[in-house]
């Protein structure tokens, strides 16, 4: 695990289950799609105050302990100083990590669930019942084969940046309207990818030279007023393993629906760039 891992300290059941009833019967309800972007965008626009900036030690001092925490990395802005909060949140690493598989996780953060898509129960959302695919912005039929799901939980003091996860040609670029749930995993006990069912998201497929379909859906949460593109990211570029290919504004959820099968279990820590499956050819696509 790296120094930046989230900490994701899990609560009691009866904290778990007041959290999910106010973000799904309250939160949910009573405030819409556009009450919620705007408040998000409230919140995103204060950290963009320029006397935010004074908020970045604190912060790392709280998160990691050490108030100069925030060295270690380059402003998300490509500037020579931190500037703003939200420059620190969108933070670049100083160096990348050394890739040393051709099949990577796209983000880093805690992994809250994984199994094969053929395995994923049906989910009642608002008396509809939907598959993991409606994630993806897919029916259960369009997906054939033996493909895996999971989804990376990005806790706030992850790094908030959403890489390729594996080199090909960007084969989809969807923008699916929705809510801003709650994303906290523990608080959806039974099924914490419910809200990557209902919340904004934007999905990204990418097609590897064997032509298997790599799907990707950048979930947005309440706070997250914008998920940002790559500069130059459309539909048929072409994406090399690890690339940058979305930013996060503040907290939220990476899913993603693979061909490769991860070797890491449910509950862990996964890092950006690290091997996805340590079993995989790794010469296969190069």
């Amino acid at each position: 695990m790296n120094e930046y891992q989230a900490r994701e300290h899990t609560p009691g059941t009866l904290i778990s289950i007041i959290a999910g009833f106010i973000s799904l019967n309250i939160w949910s309800r009573f405030f819409s799609g556009p009450i919620q972007l705007t408040l998000s965008a409230i919140v995103s626009y204060c950290y963009n105050w320029r006397i935010s900036r004074f908020l970045i030690p604190v912060y790392c001092l709280w998160q990691y302990g050490d108030r100069h925490h925030y060295k270690k990395y380059k402003p998300g802005s490509n500037g020579e100083k931190f500037k703003t909060f939200q420059d620190y949140f969108t933070r670049n690493l100083l160096n990348q990590p050394d890739l040393a598989s051709d099949y990577v996780w796209p983000a880093e953060g805690y992994l809250c669930e994984a199994c094969e898509v053929e395995d994923t129960p049906l989910v009642k959302v608002k008396g509809e019942v939907r598959h993991i695919s409606t994630i993806f912005g897919r029916d259960k039929a369009q997906i054939e084969g033996e493909y895996y799901f999971t989804n990376i939980f990005l806790h706030n003091n992850n790094y908030h940046h959403i890489h390729a996860p594996v080199s090909g040609t960007v084969s989809r670029i969807e923008h699916i309207p929705g809510k801003l749930l709650l994303l906290r995993p523990w608080a959806y006990k039974h099924w914490p990818s419910l809200p990557a069912l209902t919340n904004e998201r934007v999905n990204v497929d990418i097609c590897d030279s064997a032509g298997r379909t790599w799907m990707l859906s950048i979930v947005g949460g309440p706070l997250v007023a914008s998920i940002k593109l790559a500069q130059g990211m459309i539909s048929s570029s072409h994406v090399a393993v690890g690339e940058k290919i979305a930013s996060f504004e503040l907290g939220s959820t990476c899913c993603m629906i693979s061909p490769i099968k991860p070797t890491h279990q449910v509950g862990n820590m996964v890092d950006m760039g690290a091997n996805l499956n340590n079993n995989a050819d790794n010469n296969q696509l190069r």
